[in-house]
């Protein structure tokens, strides 16, 4: 039996590609230096087996799953996940969003339902067009949590639908592999610490902090090994 290649036996520089929305932007972020990524970096600068990371981020606020779709068959970014080691997705709150701004004086469960269809829709054909740029590259989403806290703290119900939302994403991830789910969801809920801007729509600086942990948390136990054994392949097939 061959034992597998420890993730720091030979430290490497990897490629990270992050795109969606205004949590990939970073607004909130006082450093105004990318929300979560900011700590992910320092946090993966951290590890033993990699030298050095290149993070691309594409996010843009405001942006729906609908666009980011049409975004990543940008040439710009296409070359980009071509590259890419990881690609880190954030995605769907601004279609929750559309939902309550649409429906807001008789919002009912069935409304967002019916949008759910249309993010699982595109969020099938988001982790498609990934890969077909790119076979082999991992493939991160962080799920949703509920940023109607302060407005709706009584309505349960959005905590059930962001819960939906989230199993239905897992579901999509399940159809491919080398996909991973980061759950923030319990970050925010209940939290006793404020996580919130001053929007109370986005996470402060604690909030992406604290985002980038669970990112991580996953990129370590789950990730590492794989990115590891693969350029360790690689160096040997060009040797």
């Amino acid at each position: 039996m061959k034992e597998k290649v420890p993730v720091d036996f030979i430290p490497e520089t990897y490629h990270f590609v992050a795109a969606g929305d205004s949590l990939t932007q970073g607004v909130g972020d006082s450093l105004n230096k990318g929300g979560y990524l900011h700590y992910l970096e320092q946090l993966l600068g951290e590890e033993r087996g990699i030298k050095s990371t290149e993070i691309q981020n594409f996010g843009i606020r405001g942006n729906r799953s609908s666009q980011l779709l049409t975004r990543l068959k940008t040439t710009e970014v296409k070359e980009a996940v071509q590259k890419a080691d990881v690609v880190m997705l954030t995605i769907g709150g601004n279609d929750l969003m559309k939902v309550v701004r649409e429906n807001f004086s008789n919002l009912e469960m069935r409304h967002f339902e019916k949008e759910k269809l249309h993010f699982e829709k595109n969020l099938r054909s988001i982790v498609e067009v990934i890969r077909q740029e790119n076979k082999e590259s991992i493939i991160i989403l962080i799920g949703l949590y509920n940023p109607f806290m302060k407005w709706f703290s009584n309505v349960e119900e959005l905590n059930l639908v962001m819960e939906d939302w989230n199993q239905t994403s897992q579901s999509v991830l399940a159809e491919h592999p080398h996909t991973y789910f980061v759950d923030i969801a319990d970050i925010f809920k209940g939290s006793e610490e404020n996580l919130l801007y001053t929007d109370y729509f986005h996470p402060n600086d604690r909030g992406y902090e604290l985002m980038a942990g669970e990112v991580y948390s996953i990129i370590k136990s789950k990730v590492m090994s794989t990115l590891s054994e693969r350029k360790y392949a690689a160096q040997k097939v060009g040797n």
